[in-house]
């Protein structure tokens, strides 16, 4: 059996449920406890099994004995949640983007280091099935060199598809409290699957508009150059209507053998996928196996697997997979990209 890890949420609003669901699955994994200052949002994770709820996070982190904590706060609370958990002595998983500003990261980091813990990020599109499987084309050789490579990720940013179904929390249209829009939001994690696939980054240029009025970018465009030669161009925003599981989002790779593209490697009717795996899984508790958590739902399997593993690397006393560092350096990416970007702007602005 492994060692029995306790773990508690920072934060149980969307994420911070899924987050609290896939623990409850993992085996030696206990949820001891959850803080969020929205009482509904505490009601939910009692409902969802667990025993002891805060409204302030200061307070659980002062009362729980904790192995871990996933920080599932909004960004402007991520440094300060990392550095006082990291200083209760428990690794921390931090939400995506791991920090607003690199010096908050770098904060997080030290924190970390000075306290013995470890830190990782919910980086969780390279978990993505097909992302997962161009990423093993890849090492195969089955490309060859790839010179050229493209990624995109649009969705509805924080709006709810019509009909709304809630008002969208102030915090969200609040760029000092995000750290930037859909860059930050949805770029960020591009940035890191293009690094997990070609090295060390590049940011070269970089391009940022608005279609809505909003204070900050809802479309980006980014073009950077990974240190093993290859040359990819990324690109999100939030001005497009999102109904999962239909989502907008691809990776195309073109190798000097072959081009590949994500969307070749996703389900094509998710009704019937889903129900296929539900259906397995079934036959697997029938048969006494473990199974496989989340899979009918395609997309969220993805935040399954980067918690699992994180935590496993904790137990087995390892560097999480996508530890704090990449975090950062992703962040150093957004914020290299807005700086060439404001200063593209200011140079077409010609006065007479």
């Amino acid at each position: 059996m492994p060692r029995e890890l306790a773990v508690g949420l920072l934060g149980v609003g969307h994420i911070g449920t899924v987050h609290l669901q896939t623990a409850s699955t993992l085996e030696g994994v206990t949820v001891a406890a959850a803080a969020d200052a929205v009482e509904g949002n505490r009601e939910r994770a009692k409902r969802l099994g667990v025993r002891r709820t805060y409204d302030d996070y200061a307070d659980l982190l002062a009362s729980e004995s904790l192995d871990a904590v996933v920080v599932a706060l909004p960004p402007f609370l991520h440094a300060d949640a990392a550095v006082a958990a990291a200083e209760a002595g428990c690794d921390v998983f931090v939400e995506k983007p791991f920090a607003r500003t690199p010096e908050e990261g770098r904060r997080m980091l030290d924190a970390a280091d000075a306290a013995g813990v470890s830190v990782g990020v919910d980086h969780t599109i390279r978990y993505q099935p097909e992302m997962r499987r161009l990423k093993e084309l890849l090492d195969e050789g089955r490309l060859g060199h790839v010179p050229i490579a493209s990624i995109s990720r649009i969705n509805n940013g924080p709006f709810d598809a019509p009909p709304a179904r809630s008002k969208v929390p102030t915090w969200q249209l609040d760029p000092e409290a995000t750290g930037g829009g859909a860059l930050m939001d949805l770029g960020i994690h591009l940035l890191d699957v293009l690094e997990w696939f070609f090295g060390d980054l590049t940011v070269e240029h970089a391009v940022t508009d608005r279609q809505l009025n909003l204070p900050y970018e809802d479309a980006a465009t980014v073009v950077v150059r990974g240190e093993r030669g290859t040359t990819a161009t990324l690109t999100c925003g939030f001005f497009q209507w999102e109904t999962p599981p239909d989502v907008t989002s691809y990776l195309r790779l073109d190798g000097i053998a072959d081009s590949v593209v994500s969307t070749d490697y996703v389900p094509r009717r998710f009704t019937t996928y889903a129900a296929r795996s539900a259906l397995e899984n079934l036959g697997r508790r029938l048969r006494g196996d473990e199974p496989e958590y989340f899979k009918p739902t395609y997309y969220y399997q993805a935040h399954y697997w980067a918690l699992r593993d994180f935590l496993d690397a904790v137990r087995d006393g390892e560097s999480p997979p996508v530890g704090g560092e990449t975090g950062l350096r992703m962040v150093e990416h957004v914020r290299e990209a807005y700086r060439i970007a404001d200063a593209d702007a200011a140079l077409v602005e010609v006065t007479e």
